[in-house]
Protein backbone atom coordinates (compact mmCIF):
# COMPACT_ATOMS: atom_id res chain seq x y z
CA UNK A 1 0.00 0.00 0.00
CA UNK A 2 1.18 3.61 -1.10
CA UNK A 3 0.57 6.45 1.13
CA UNK A 4 0.91 9.61 -0.10
CA UNK A 5 2.81 11.96 1.69
CA UNK A 6 1.29 15.23 2.69
CA UNK A 7 3.94 17.32 1.30
CA UNK A 8 4.75 17.54 -2.74
CA UNK A 9 7.50 16.13 -3.61
CA UNK A 10 10.06 19.74 -5.24
CA UNK A 11 13.21 19.21 -7.44
CA UNK A 12 16.48 20.67 -6.11
CA UNK A 13 17.07 23.79 -7.96
CA UNK A 14 20.02 25.82 -8.20
CA UNK A 15 19.72 29.63 -7.01
CA UNK A 16 21.86 31.30 -9.63
CA UNK A 17 21.53 35.12 -8.06
CA UNK A 18 23.81 34.88 -5.15
CA UNK A 19 26.23 32.94 -7.56
CA UNK A 20 26.16 36.34 -10.08
CA UNK A 21 26.83 38.56 -6.60
CA UNK A 22 29.83 36.47 -5.13
CA UNK A 23 31.30 36.38 -9.20
CA UNK A 24 30.88 40.63 -9.00
CA UNK A 25 32.24 40.86 -6.18
CA UNK A 26 35.16 38.63 -7.05
CA UNK A 27 35.28 40.57 -10.03
CA UNK A 28 35.49 43.89 -8.52
CA UNK A 29 37.94 42.58 -5.94
CA UNK A 30 40.18 41.50 -8.85
CA UNK A 31 39.88 45.00 -10.67
CA UNK A 32 40.73 47.26 -7.25
CA UNK A 33 44.02 45.08 -6.83
CA UNK A 34 45.21 44.57 -9.88
CA UNK A 35 44.79 48.44 -10.42
CA UNK A 36 46.85 48.93 -6.76
CA UNK A 37 49.62 46.87 -8.21
CA UNK A 38 51.23 49.60 -10.83
CA UNK A 39 54.91 49.20 -10.87
CA UNK A 40 57.41 51.71 -9.65
CA UNK A 41 60.37 51.64 -11.35
CA UNK A 42 62.28 54.11 -9.68
CA UNK A 43 63.85 53.73 -6.01
CA UNK A 44 62.03 55.02 -3.48
CA UNK A 45 62.27 59.04 -2.97
CA UNK A 46 60.64 62.13 -1.81
CA UNK A 47 59.53 63.93 -4.78
CA UNK A 48 59.27 67.50 -4.89
CA UNK A 49 55.81 69.44 -4.86
CA UNK A 50 54.17 71.07 -8.06
CA UNK A 51 50.70 72.32 -8.60
CA UNK A 52 50.99 72.34 -12.16
CA UNK A 53 51.99 68.58 -12.75
CA UNK A 54 50.39 66.79 -15.50
CA UNK A 55 49.84 62.58 -16.22
CA UNK A 56 52.45 61.81 -18.34
CA UNK A 57 52.03 58.25 -20.59
CA UNK A 58 54.09 55.70 -19.48
CA UNK A 59 54.71 53.64 -22.42
CA UNK A 60 57.99 52.81 -23.44
CA UNK A 61 59.46 54.42 -20.82
CA UNK A 62 62.93 53.57 -18.38
CA UNK A 63 63.30 55.42 -14.72
CA UNK A 64 66.45 57.68 -13.68
CA UNK A 65 66.28 58.04 -10.27
CA UNK A 66 68.60 60.68 -8.29
CA UNK A 67 69.13 59.92 -4.75
CA UNK A 68 69.37 62.47 -1.75
CA UNK A 69 72.94 61.35 -1.77
CA UNK A 70 73.35 61.81 -6.06
CA UNK A 71 73.59 58.43 -6.66
CA UNK A 72 72.03 57.69 -9.93
CA UNK A 73 69.51 54.70 -10.89
CA UNK A 74 68.02 53.44 -13.83
CA UNK A 75 65.00 51.41 -12.74
CA UNK A 76 66.71 50.82 -9.18
CA UNK A 77 70.00 49.43 -10.73
CA UNK A 78 72.58 52.19 -8.97
CA UNK A 79 75.48 53.15 -11.91
CA UNK A 80 77.80 55.83 -12.19
CA UNK A 81 77.15 58.47 -14.82
CA UNK A 82 79.43 56.90 -17.33
CA UNK A 83 77.10 53.59 -16.84
CA UNK A 84 74.13 55.47 -17.16
CA UNK A 85 74.99 57.13 -20.53
CA UNK A 86 76.15 54.15 -22.11
CA UNK A 87 72.51 52.20 -20.80
CA UNK A 88 70.87 54.90 -21.95
CA UNK A 89 72.72 55.27 -25.46
CA UNK A 90 71.45 51.37 -25.78
CA UNK A 91 67.97 51.99 -25.15
CA UNK A 92 67.61 55.02 -27.64
CA UNK A 93 69.28 53.00 -30.23
CA UNK A 94 66.86 49.88 -29.90
CA UNK A 95 63.90 52.19 -29.42
CA UNK A 96 63.81 56.11 -30.68
CA UNK A 97 60.60 56.62 -28.88
CA UNK A 98 61.87 55.85 -25.44
CA UNK A 99 60.65 57.93 -22.85
CA UNK A 100 62.50 59.13 -19.45
CA UNK A 101 61.05 60.24 -16.29
CA UNK A 102 63.28 61.56 -13.61
CA UNK A 103 62.53 60.27 -10.66
CA UNK A 104 64.94 62.99 -8.14
CA UNK A 105 64.45 63.79 -4.34
CA UNK A 106 63.84 66.99 -3.61
CA UNK A 107 66.71 67.33 -1.37
CA UNK A 108 69.20 66.41 -4.36
CA UNK A 109 71.46 68.73 -5.80
CA UNK A 110 69.38 70.10 -8.82
CA UNK A 111 73.26 70.51 -10.71
CA UNK A 112 72.90 67.20 -10.85
CA UNK A 113 69.89 66.97 -12.17
CA UNK A 114 70.07 69.60 -14.90
CA UNK A 115 73.62 67.84 -16.18
CA UNK A 116 71.73 64.83 -16.62
CA UNK A 117 68.77 66.50 -17.98
CA UNK A 118 71.42 68.10 -20.74
CA UNK A 119 73.01 64.42 -20.83
CA UNK A 120 69.92 63.07 -22.12
CA UNK A 121 68.83 65.53 -24.20
CA UNK A 122 72.65 65.29 -26.05
CA UNK A 123 71.14 61.57 -26.60
CA UNK A 124 68.67 62.77 -28.99
CA UNK A 125 66.12 61.82 -26.07
CA UNK A 126 63.50 64.48 -26.53
CA UNK A 127 60.60 62.64 -24.25
CA UNK A 128 61.96 64.08 -20.97
CA UNK A 129 59.82 64.50 -17.60
CA UNK A 130 60.36 65.24 -14.57
CA UNK A 131 58.21 63.53 -11.88
CA UNK A 132 57.04 65.40 -9.31
CA UNK A 133 53.81 64.87 -6.40
CA UNK A 134 50.94 67.39 -6.43
CA UNK A 135 50.69 69.68 -3.84
CA UNK A 136 48.50 69.13 -0.56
Amino acid sequence: MNIPSIRPSRRARIEIIPLIDIMFFLLATFVMVSLSMVKNRGITVVLPAASTGAAQEHKDHVTVSIAETGQLYLDKRELTPEQLTAELRALHDANTELRVFIHGDENARLGLAITLLDEVRRLGITHVAFETRPKP
